[in-house]
């Protein structure tokens, strides 16, 4: 895939996610608990990608998978479920557009933070940039975070 259909599908996941948020709070809105909209998001997500493992890999697939279940591999879909659930807060409570500033923003500084532990001693000099960008970016989610309609 190139660098140009990434930024698409990009764009197009950063809209979807608002889209999703907005409609898993109307499920929260009509039943007793958040965990509703929780489950038919992760039922819908389990049903897509048994279906594509099955077709792609058949029976053994489901072997591979067993075999590469290790502790540490349920850790992604711990996070993931928290993300799911401070997104539908969010939107329920502060907004979409307060919910999306700080979560774009606090993933900025922790990509940032990321990509410096992996790297091999960068320059003070190339952070700069970067470190600019994420302080107007923190800027911006707090102007956005304290706006009142």
């Amino acid at each position: 895939m190139n660098q140009s259909l990434t930024l698409v599908f990009l764009v197009a996941a950063g809209i979807g996610l608002v889209v999703q948020n907005t409609l898993m709070v109307r499920i929260t809105q009509s039943s007793s608990t958040i965990l509703i909209a929780m489950l038919l998001n992760s039922l819908v997500g389990i049903v897509l990608f048994v279906s594509i493992l099955l077709i792609k890999n058949g029976v053994a697939g489901f072997s591979e998978l067993a075999s590469t279940i290790r502790w540490w591999t349920l850790i992604p879909g711990l996070l993931g479920s928290f993300f799911v659930f401070a997104s539908i807060s969010g939107y329920q409570y502060v907004g979409a557009a307060t919910t999306i500033a700080v979560l774009v923003a606090s993933q900025l500084i922790g990509g940032l933070v990321m990509d410096v532990l992996k790297s091999q001693g960068i320059p003070l000099r190339a952070l700069i940039g970067p470190i600019c960008g994420a302080v107007l970016l923190v800027i911006g989610a707090w102007l956005v975070a304290r706006r009142q309609f």
